[in-house]
């Protein structure tokens, strides 16, 4: 039986970006093994990552437990590189290996680095260069050497973004680089109609009337995200209208920094920290307004299934983020605190632009979970 390997560092990562590969290779008829580290969950909870080991044992993928750290100067990830040149060269016999993440990349081409080019094809998809306009320079100085280094020992690049699609295409060597639009998200699911009741219990429920306006923000509470520049905004915001609100969705990484600020500064009555949420399509109907201040991104799901549901969307200026917002078209990119309130405001009281996208003003099609799978499958399907 052909043999597929998928590697990433954390398993939040399996779980929202590799599912639907899992599948396709599967289907392809693949036997398919993951190597993560379950004993750092990512962006999903403790309980969550224990149900997942479940599931993928329910559909037959064996797990390899490997101690990636996400410190790339951790001493761990030299451990890890060596359990993952073990299960790839002495356990194993793949026909693909899959890997994602920087640190699941570079363990993972090292590891298949003596073996590359014999009967295997070696995939890494890049969510996001570490490396990008306006990075700091340390990024460039110390990811962009390794990954056009190990481009060489990498049979398909797959880029999510224009920005890193460009690099690629000019820089690497890479045999096949492509662009694929993210992992793919289910129309159907975020683009559907939700009845006044359900929306207005839902709201009751999260302790939010009917003339609040509401924005949401998803996404790990972490420096990378910088909800910190949102709830400064806030600050301002609700002395302008205190009918503002905003939930927060998502694991929390900065061990409750953002909540201490919110009491402190008495915005504990706006802001509500939702966790980790399995419902998001329905708190997207609930809100009035998509949000985000990520300093960096590759190419923002939360930001794609926001547009699916409808919203209109305020973003700061960042890769992935101009990937999907067009100004004044389904949103508006922002630069700055000024602008971010500014925009806020001006969306709140322009209640056409609130439902502008509902009338089909912005194309999600190719970001579409059926189109992306198709997109896999024949990447996976290369010869070379």
């Amino acid at each position: 039986m052909k043999k597929a390997l998928i590697i990433a560092s954390v398993p939040s990562m399996i779980e929202q970006f590799n599912m639907n590969n899992i599948k396709i290779l599967q289907e392809l008829g693949y036997q398919v093994d993951v190597a993560t580290n379950f004993q750092n969950s990512g962006t999903i909870s403790e309980e969550r990552t224990e149900e997942f080991k479940k599931e993928l044992a329910s559909i037959n993928v064996k797990c390899y437990n490997v101690l990636f750290s996400r410190n790339p100067f951790s001493l761990s990830n030299i451990k890890a590189y060596k359990e993952i040149k073990k299960i790839v060269q002495e356990d194993n016999h793949y026909d693909i290996i899959h890997m994602h993440s920087p640190i699941g990349g570079v363990c993972g081409r090292l590891a298949c680095k003596k073996i590359f080019g014999r009967d295997l094809k070696v995939i890494y998809t890049a969510h996001g260069f570490h490396f990008y306009k306006g990075a700091p320079l340390l990024n460039w100085l110390l990811y962009y050497p390794i990954e056009k280094w190990l481009s060489k020992y990498t049979d398909i690049l797959i880029t999510i973004n224009e920005e890193d699609y460009s690099i690629a295409k000019k820089k690497f060597k890479a045999k096949k680089i492509e662009l694929v639009h993210g992992v793919g998200v289910d129309i159907e699911k975020f683009n559907f109609k939700m009845s006044r009741y359900e929306r207005q219990q839902l709201r009751e429920s999260l302790g939010l009337r009917d003339n609040d306006f509401v924005m949401i923000y998803v996404a790990e509470l972490s420096k990378r995200k910088n909800q910190e520049m949102l709830l400064k905004t806030m600050k301002k915001l609700t002395k302008k209208d205190n009918t503002i609100k905003l939930l927060l969705v998502g694991k929390d990484s900065l061990n409750g920094k953002l909540q201490k600020f919110t009491i402190k500064n008495k915005l504990d009555n706006n802001i509500n920290f939702l966790g980790y949420r399995k419902d998001i399509y329905k708190l997207l109907k609930v809100s009035d307004l998509l949000v985000s201040t990520s300093r960096q991104e590759g190419l923002p799901v939360n930001v794609i299934e926001g547009l699916m549901s409808g919203l209109w969307a305020v973003v700061t200026n960042c890769r992935g983020n101009r990937d999907l917002i067009e100004n004044e078209e389904n949103g508006y990119i922002v630069k700055n605190k000024k602008q971010l309130i500014e925009k806020i405001l001006q969306t709140k009281e322009n209640k056409d632009l609130l439902y502008k996208n509902n009338k089909n003003y912005c194309n999600m099609e190719k970001y579409d979970k059926k189109n992306i799978l198709e997109g896999m499958k024949t990447i996976y399907l290369w010869k070379g």
